[in-house]
């Protein structure tokens, strides 16, 4: 199923404060993007439909099978980019901006590539190319 760019950066986001808080809520997915509350309900809503999250009565946000596997997806993407472009001399700040940009429109093909070309080279990455080939299996 094709999900739009803006899908992969809620999703993304929504595993992140999975793993830093133990859980979602839509206030702190907005606060994490930057982002309008009704922005993000509007978000919650077509990922709800597209069968990517549920919400619970109070609120609370889940990634169902499909959500997870796109958000681990885009999120290992991101902190490999962003490695690997800090590793070349690119200022944290913008490697993560500019990841988050490339994360979205690079093939499967280029970014296997990349993460062979940087495994052993750049730290971390091996972790996060090792994590990518476990997802595709």
């Amino acid at each position: 199923m094709a999900i739009r760019d803006s899908s992969e950066d809620y999703l993304k986001m929504m595993y992140t404060l999975q793993i830093e808080k133990g859980y979602i809520r839509s206030i702190d997915v907005a606060t994490g993007l930057g982002v309008t509350k009704p922005s993000v309900s509007y978000a919650v809503k077509r990922l709800k439909e597209s069968g990517m999250i549920t919400m619970e009565t109070n609120g609370e946000i889940h990634l169902t099978e499909s959500g997870l596997a796109v958000a681990k997806k885009t999120y290992d993407r991101h902190q490999a980019l962003t490695s690997l472009l800090m590793y070349m001399g690119v200022e944290e700040e913008l490697a993560c901006e500019d990841a988050c940009k490339i994360e979205h429109d690079i093939s499967d093909e280029a970014f296997e590539a990349l993460m062979k070309f940087a495994d052993g080279k750049v730290p971390s990455m091996h972790h996060a190319h090792h994590h990518y080939h476990l997802k595709k299996k």
